[in-house]
């Protein structure tokens, strides 16, 4: 698989990276400890979308780690709106990528888990008709029990708070079904909700050379959290004026 020309410029080199040095950049040490990770698109002006959605803030090399990202994880979770928003499919990899899966003795996709404290949720949809492993679904004991029904024949719905959906409950709910490598995808709210838990251990944050202005939302939406979190630059790559860049907890 090409990939975009990518370098590093923490740690400095001036060396094309291959596809499996994007990998090695994006390993946790320990796979058997739990990672929230989260993984956003922003413009210069901090917008998060264009028209909407994020894909007009992407280039090839975001798409590339965007996949590595799905490739390292065991569950991908995102908002219900985000799902709606973005087009979102079922959560099912290119054939090249469950192949290094299975290589690495994991399973060939991800599970795919949907926050959704209403759950207003089509169980038609192909994200849960085409998914090759059944999805789960976070949401509250508050959600509409007829809604439930219809989506408890094509995903696990698991009950992660009572008003909301607690991040905390999330995680432990994910961590009991053996899944610690968690990649979230958004949306902002959720983000927001997560960093409001102090739940978050790592931003992959590409910052993409465009100006949006307008009345772009940020990453993150929500509450303010009381306790601020400093993260560690791990590293930052370039590819021609993209940046991705990955930061961890301190």
């Amino acid at each position: 698989m090409s990939i975009p020309t990518i370098t590093s410029l923490v740690p400095a080199t001036s060396e094309p990276l291959t596809l499996d040095a994007v990998i090695d950049a994006y390993t946790v040490p320990d796979r058997a400890a739990t990672t929230v990770r989260v993984n956003f698109v922003t413009s210069l002006d901090g917008g998060a979308t264009v028209d909407g959605v994020s894909g007009g803030l992407g280039r090839p090399a975001d798409k590339t780690v965007f996949d590595v990202l799905r490739r390292l994880s065991d569950v991908v979770l995102v908002g219900a709106g985000t799902v709606r928003d973005e087009g979102y499919g079922p959560m099912r990899l290119e054939v090249e990528a469950a192949a290094w899966r299975d290589d690495h003795g994991l399973p060939l996709h991800p599970v795919f888990a949907l926050v959704s404290g209403s759950l207003d949720l089509d169980p038609q949809s192909e994200v849960f008709t085409a998914a090759p492993v059944r999805p789960l679904v976070l949401t509250t004991t508050r959600a509409d029990p007829a809604r439930r029904a219809a989506l408890d024949v094509v995903a696990e719905v698991i009950d992660c708070g009572d008003e909301h959906v607690d991040p905390r409950q999330a995680i432990a709910a994910l961590e009991s079904r053996g899944l610690h490598q968690i990649l979230c995808e958004g949306g902002p709210s959720v983000f927001g909700s997560f960093i409001a838990a102090d739940a978050v251990d790592e931003l992959c944050l590409t910052i993409s050379p465009r100006l949006v202005g307008g009345d772009s939302r940020r990453i993150a939406a929500g509450p303010v959290s009381d306790t601020p979190r400093d993260l560690r630059l791990q590293h930052l790559l370039r590819s021609e004026e993209l940046l991705l860049s990955r930061y961890v907890r301190s």
